[in-house]
């Protein structure tokens, strides 16, 4: 499975935003729609092993600042690298994850943030992904590095 876009139609159990193809590895996995992407308003615009892409509001996501918290965006980051990760061990493995680091350069009050999660490494037992969280004016609000562990279902 080399890329996955375009919504179809809808599954009875994972958000409708989400690519069937993608919709279809997630429920075979077992995923399901009451997962913390869902209540943080992950949106997946596009996904694939090398490339993952979403947005996520920052209203709903804050911090008593009312800044977007920190752990938003690192569940974000996860989030995204993760589904590259499913995608990249397929139907027989399981996509783990086995570490999480994060800088937060800057953060935001408004409007939607966008992440985007580019493989480095995608082996037999574990993959790892740059992700850039960026606010609605590219700027980059968070650099995170995603390790998943690939075992045997």
């Amino acid at each position: 499975m080399d890329m996955i876009r375009d919504a179809t139609a809808p599954s009875s159990n994972l958000p409708d935003h989400l690519p069937q193809a993608l919709r279809e590895v997630l429920e075979a996995h077992g995923c399901v729609a009451d997962a913390l992407y869902t209540k943080l308003g992950i949106k997946i615009t596009e996904a694939g092993a090398e490339r993952v892409t979403g947005t996520m509001p920052v209203e709903g996501n804050t911090q008593p600042y009312s800044m977007l918290h920190g752990g938003a965006s690192l569940a974000f980051a996860e989030t995204l690298a993760s589904i590259g990760a499913i995608i990249h061990a397929g139907p027989s493995r399981l996509a783990l994850g086995a570490e999480v680091s994060a800088t937060h350069h800057k953060s935001t009050r408004s409007g939607l943030v966008h992440g985007e999660a580019v493989a480095l490494h995608r082996g037999l037992t574990s993959v790892t992904y740059d992700v850039t969280v960026r606010d609605a004016k590219q700027r980059r609000m968070s650099s995170v590095r995603v390790t998943c562990a690939i075992r045997q279902r």
